[in-house]
Formats: C-alpha cells, sequence, structure tokens
C-alpha cells in the first residue's frame, strides 16, 4: 500500500480556531482508492514552514505522495505553490492544467488557482485548495493518472504503452 502525507495550511486551523475539513476529505478520499495517510499536520501560512515540513516528509519519510490543501490563491498568507517550487525537483504541470479545467466548469474564480503540482525525490506533491469542495474536486479530477505516476516515482520501468 502507498502512503500520503496531507498537509492543511491554516494559521486559524493551525490555532484550533477552525476544524480541518479539507484534510479529512482528502484522507478519506485517497483511503478510499488504497492509500494510506502516513503523515499529517495543520500548520500556519508560513513559507518557510511549508517548506521545511515539505523537504522533511519527502526526505525523512516513506511517502508517495503529499497532498497540501490551502494557500494557493491570491491573499498575502497564500504562499503554498512558493514554498513548493522551492523544494520540487521537477513540475507535472499537466495535473495543474486537469485541476484548473475541471474546477473551471464549476466557477470561473477557478483561474485564480495558482496550484502547483511537482516531483521531489520519488515524491510527488499536488497542491490543492483549501475549500473542501474544492479540494475534492481537484483531488478526483487527477485520480485517474495518479497510481500510475505513483508508480513510476517508485521504481516502475515497464513500459506505459499497452
Amino acid at each position: 500500500m502507498m502512503t500520503a502525507g496531507v498537509l492543511t495550511l491554516s494559521d486559524k486551523g493551525s490555532q484550533g480556531l477552525r476544524e480541518d475539513v479539507s484534510g479529512a476529505v482528502i484522507k478519506e478520499i485517497l483511503t478510499r482508492h488504497g492509500i494510506a495517510t502516513g503523515q499529517y499536520a495543520v500548520i500556519p501560512d508560513d513559507e518557510t514552514t511549508i517548506a521545511d515540513t515539505l523537504r522533511q516528509w519527502c526526505d525523512n519519510s516513506s511517502l508517495s505522495l503529499i497532498v497540501t490543501t490551502g494557500g494557493t490563491g491570491l491573499s498575502p498568507r497564500d504562499v503554498t505553490p512558493e514554498a513548493t517550487l522551492a523544494v520540487i525537483e521537477k513540475r507535472v504541470p499537466g495535473m495543474e492544467e486537469v485541476m484548473r479545467a475541471e474546477s473551471l466548469k464549476k466557477t470561473p474564480h477557478a483561474m485564480i488557482s495558482r496550484a502547483v503540482v511537482g516531483v521531489r525525490g520519488s515524491t510527488l506533491i499536488i497542491n490543492l485548495p483549501g475549500s473542501p469542495r474544492a479540494a475534492r474536486e481537484c483531488l478526483m479530477a487527477v485520480l485517474p493518472a495518479l497510481g500510475h505516476a505513483l508508480e513510476k516515482l517508485g521504481g516502475d520501468t515497464r513500459d506505459c504503452a499497452q
């Protein structure tokens, strides 16, 4: 079974002033698709703290996947994409594009999402919005390719052609 980390970025959540509904939604979806949650945290919207946590989880845990929720918009405290870009070695723009395209079917606000998807070592990092509904929609949009991506990151050298 593959293992994931779920990282919620929320100043209020990290202070216990807001329930982490999005993190719970993400964990439930991952579990339903055979991915266990090995790490979970709610931390403030602080670029250094986010980047340090992502590095630590990628480099010192056996996580195939890290899913973040929150901090992908335009407010001054939305710094998740910058933190993610600081730690990844390569981007996966197709997953970013499909999340925005799927979200645009629901709301024009999707075009201001700055969510990033990328790889550090053998860990895939996916930024999701902070809204539980949007987090669910975006995660469901990338699920069809997620298993294959994680297998390849895990060392699968089989040809992709059927």
